[in-house]
């Protein structure tokens, strides 16, 4: 069995007086694509950010490969973070860079690689999204939305990360660009070895290509596991969510 690579270890996460997480825990293991569900105000994104040190839990341990990340170095911290890539819901390109720009920030920042390398590096990750060579010279604005998740999917790639977090990556891309990008993650990851977590509420995502996840509610894990694991969980969320008619829908399709 895989080991584990994410330990999430009673995680309290407090804005003021609202209280988003009350005790999360959760593991992720290598080589798996890890779901975070929930419904809006959940705290999924908020987990993700922890994650990823954007965020700090006012209690509990989140543990990433080994190192603890409560008290980690500024050092280390930096070195750690060049193992993981981050796919943000909107993309998060810089509008003002051309997209070669974009996906070459960290080689050029954290590397001492030439600028033909570099170029070079870049076209190979943006044939590896499914993109064509010449969106390198393109900037954002030009882009469509579907391009723009796969540009930004090629940046997340751009140091080849063993690591690899994305939020909402199917939001705003219609039904087929949706499935589309969940079998380029797939495939990806198949490929290149990563582990994937991914925030998604997209009940397709779930059925197709995640293979465990954790169901977030009443600012704790309420379920986590496999698709069928998780569906036997009596609690009422787990019930609305895929119950209900969408839900319904999938199973009747198979899926």
């Amino acid at each position: 069995m895989s080991h584990t690579i994410i330990k999430v270890s009673n995680v309290v996460t407090r804005f003021g007086n609202n209280i988003v997480h009350d005790g999360v825990n959760l593991s992720v293991r290598q080589g798996e694509i890890y779901g975070l569900l929930g419904g809006s105000g959940s705290g999924k994104s908020t987990l993700l950010k922890e994650m990823i040190m954007l965020l700090r839990p006012q209690e509990g341990e989140i543990s990433i490969f080994g190192q603890n990340l409560m008290d980690i170095s500024r050092s280390d911290a930096a070195l750690l973070s060049h193992q993981w890539g981050v796919l943000f819901q909107a993309g998060a390109l810089y509008s003002s860079l051309t997209i070669e720009e974009n996906i070459s920030i960290k080689l050029r920042e954290y590397s001492d690689l030439p600028a033909t390398l570099i170029r070079e590096i870049v076209q190979m990750k943006i044939a590896m999204v499914g993109l064509p060579d010449y969106v390198a010279d393109l900037y954002p604005a030009e882009l469509s939305g579907g391009m723009t998740k796969r540009a930004a999917l090629a940046r997340a790639l751009a140091m080849d990360p063993e690591l690899l977090f994305l939020d909402e990556p199917t939001s705003g891309l219609d039904p087929v660009g949706a499935e589309e990008f969940d079998h380029l993650i797939l495939e990806l990851c198949q490929t290149l070895n990563l582990t994937v977590v991914m925030v998604t509420h997209d009940l397709d995502s779930i059925w197709t290509i995640v293979d465990r996840f954790a169901v977030l509610g009443e600012k704790k894990v309420i379920a986590e596991g496999t698709l069928n694991e998780v569906k036997k969980n009596p609690h009422p969320i787990i019930k609305e969510f895929f119950c209900g008619a969408r839900g319904k829908i999938r199973s009747q399709n198979g899926k």
